[in-house]
């Protein structure tokens, strides 16, 4: 049985006006353990609305989502936070900036728990914090007691990535989690992607603006356009393709809409 399925979902925004605007017809996927899927389209392709569905930000019109054989369609989204994380795009959104990283992670760490009157604050924790920080190699080690809203974007995002994977959610959301950075932080964090991924083993769905990331990461590519999946590359097919060749693809089924500038110059 696969972790995800997707099955027949469709969606349609500002239904019965002019600007009503029909994303999914009866859009079926599954996702099986261990997959690792990059996800690419142009603007308006409905990737981050993929991701608003299976985390029930947004509930479909009409179809199913089953997780691990339960249907959680109408399942709201804080009831899914306990079996998958997401990462956005925005690094203040995956934090409580007012809060020092260690009330943060102590925060992930009890996700889920209760601890009545009790303090939240994993202080016997510290050291593992550490240690967790300490393997992405920025510093972060040494700021347990600073508060998030006094780091970089880059930062909030490799801390959002650690805190979001601390239990080895079910599924994992990445939603262009490196698109706001500069490049040298964006490798960074895609690197510790990979590392906590592969380490892990968490079934992964990354949505991003970067061909190049698209190539390299992950065991499976998928291409959307206009609601629809216009193409589903699964390994040893996804190994073989070059750059060039994924560009040509994406030209090809994107029915004239063209490329962003940004997914060309990633």
């Amino acid at each position: 049985m696969p972790v995800l399925s997707l099955k027949n979902l469709s969606k349609t925004f500002n239904s019965g006006t002019v600007n009503e605007n029909r994303l999914f017809d009866r859009l079926s996927l599954e996702v099986s353990e261990g997959d690792f899927i990059t996800v690419i389209g142009g603007n308006g392709a409905g990737k981050s609305t993929l991701l608003n569905l299976i985390s029930g930000r947004l509930l479909p019109d009409s179809g199913s989502i089953i997780m691990d054989k339960n249907d959680i369609t109408s399942a709201p989204e804080y009831k899914r936070a306990s079996i998958m994380a997401r990462v956005f795009q925005d690094p203040s959104k995956g934090t409580c900036p007012s809060m020092s990283i260690l009330e943060n992670m102590s925060l992930a760490y009890n996700k889920g728990k209760h601890f009545g009157l009790s303090k939240g604050v994993c202080k016997s924790k510290s050291s593992l914090f550490a240690e967790l920080l300490c393997g992405i190699g920025i510093g972060l080690e040494d700021k347990l007691h600073t508060r998030v809203s006094l780091l970089s974007g880059g930062q909030r995002q490799a801390l959002s990535l650690i805190m979001s994977t601390l239990h080895s959610p079910r599924l994992l959301l990445l939603d262009e989690h490196t698109a706001a950075l500069d490049p040298k932080t964006a490798q960074t964090v895609i690197e510790l992607t990979s590392s906590i991924v592969t380490e892990k083993k968490i079934t992964t769905i990354m949505v991003t603006h970067n061909m190049k990331h698209a190539l390299s990461m992950g065991s499976r590519l998928i291409m959307m356009q206009r609601g629809s999946i216009a193409a589903d590359i699964s390994s040893p097919e996804k190994e073989n393709l070059t750059y060039e060749g994924l560009l040509q693809m994406f030209e090809k089924n994107s029915n004239g809409d063209g490329m962003s500038d940004r997914m060309l110059l990633s």
